[in-house]
């Protein structure tokens, strides 16, 4: 397989970087917690995943690794490990046709996949507009799926939950993992930090207030 020129891969790094420090400086990744990235190829599909176990608000240009669909490794004179969640990035990328995948460990979502494990229901919200839904006079529900730590398992319980837009109803670009985190994605890095900011901001009032 070839890879990615480095130039197209240091470009995909310092998107995620910068990402990474804004989700930071919100407390939704600590430490090392949470993960990014974003499709630098499609066919066969590669993806640049923020690699594993480095400080999430001190992200360089350089510290992402490149993973194919199985979400492994793939360039063999990289030793470093992606993040362990990298096999549902691929997956959801494959799966939504997504171009950026954003997870991190906002708080208030993961009490909302505590409080309400079979799905946290909205409506009648104005921000529901950013995530490509009606307002009003629609339920949207954003899916929670069980926690494990094999990514075949999750990609499974994705698959379960995700509703692919149609015509009538887009999708839902989130999930929360429950105990865990949150996922949002999108077209571009831009469209997955937006999902991801109106989603956790939904959430935050559900919690809130129900």
């Amino acid at each position: 397989m070839s890879l990615p020129a480095s130039e197209q891969i240091r470009a995909a790094g310092a998107v995620l970087a910068a990402e990474a420090s804004r989700f930071s400086g919100y407390g939704w990744m600590r430490g090392t917690s949470g993960n990014l990235s974003v499709v630098v190829g499609r066919d066969p599909l590669v993806l640049a995943v923020t690699a594993s176990g480095l400080e999430k608000s001190e992200l360089t240009d350089r510290d992402v690794v490149l993973i194919g669909a199985d979400g492994l490794g793939i360039d063999p004179t990289d030793a470093r490990p992606p993040s362990a969640e990298a096999g549902l990035h691929a997956h959801i990328a494959a799966r939504t046709g997504a171009n950026a995948i954003f997870h991190v460990h906002a708080f208030d979502a993961v009490v909302a996949g505590h409080r309400w494990p079979g799905g946290v229901a909205i409506r009648d919200m104005e921000m529901l507009k950013g995530i490509g839904h009606r307002a009003h006079d629609e339920t949207v529900v954003v899916p929670v799926i069980e926690n494990d730590q094999d990514m075949t398992v999750e990609a499974a319980r994705f698959d379960e939950v995700y509703a692919p837009a149609t015509a009538e109803v887009p999708e839902v670009p989130a999930l929360i993992v429950a105990n865990h985190g949150m996922y949002a994605w999108g077209e571009d890095a831009a469209a997955a930090r937006r999902h991801l900011e109106i989603t956790e901001w939904l959430l935050r009032f559900q919690v809130a207030t129900r």
